[in-house]
C-alpha cells in the first residue's frame, strides 16, 4: 500500500479518536482539580486508596499504568500533605500499606465532584446504556490488545 492510499480518514480510526477522547478527557480533569491542588495522578492515588485500603506502592503502580518509581513520587508528596498514611513497618517483606488520611478523604470527595461534573459532561450525548456499552467496549478492546503488551492473561 501506498502512502496515497488511506483507508479511512484519521478522524475515523478508533486508536486515533480514543487518544484524541483521552487527551480532552486528561485536559478538562486537569482544569477540574488544578484548584483543589491535585493532579490527576494524585486524584487517581487517592481514589484507588478509597476503594481499596492498604495497597503498596507497587500495587498502586500497576493500577495507575506507572512505574514504581513514578508512583512512589507520587504517594510521597500526598503523604508530605497529610493525605496519605503509610504504616512505619512493613507488614510482610518490604511493603509498606498506603491509606487515606482523614485530610486525604476529604479532598477526595471535593475531587470526586469535580471529576463528577467532568465525566457527565463527555457523557452527557450518551444514554445510560450506552455508556455502558462504552465502558464494556473499551474493557474487550484493553484486554484483547493486553498479551500484546505483556500482560497476563487473568483467564489463564
Amino acid at each position: 500500500m501506498s502512502q496515497a492510499e488511506v483507508v479511512r480518514p484519521v478522524d475515523e480510526q478508533v486508536g486515533y479518536v480514543l487518544k484524541k477522547a483521552a487527551s480532552a478527557l486528561r485536559a478538562a480533569m486537569d482544569n477540574a482539580l488544578r484548584p483543589l491542588d491535585l493532579t490527576v495522578p494524585q486524584y487517581a492515588c487517592l481514589e484507588l486508596l478509597r476503594q481499596q485500603p492498604g495497597l503498596s506502592g507497587s500495587e498502586l503502580a500497576r493500577a495507575m499504568f506507572v512505574s514504581r518509581q513514578s508512583m512512589n513520587l507520587v504517594v510521597k508528596g500526598l503523604e508530605r500533605r497529610g493525605m496519605l498514611t503509610r504504616a512505619p513497618v512493613p507488614r510482610h517483606g518490604k511493603t509498606l500499606p498506603t491509606e487515606l488520611a482523614p485530610a486525604g478523604l476529604a479532598k477526595l470527595a471535593a475531587a470526586n465532584q469535580a471529576v463528577g461534573v467532568v465525566e457527565q459532561t463527555m457523557l452527557g450525548a450518551l444514554t445510560p446504556a450506552a455508556q455502558r456499552r462504552l465502558c464494556a467496549d473499551l474493557t474487550a478492546c484493553a484486554a484483547a490488545l493486553g498479551h500484546l503488551a505483556g500482560e497476563a492473561d487473568p483467564d489463564a
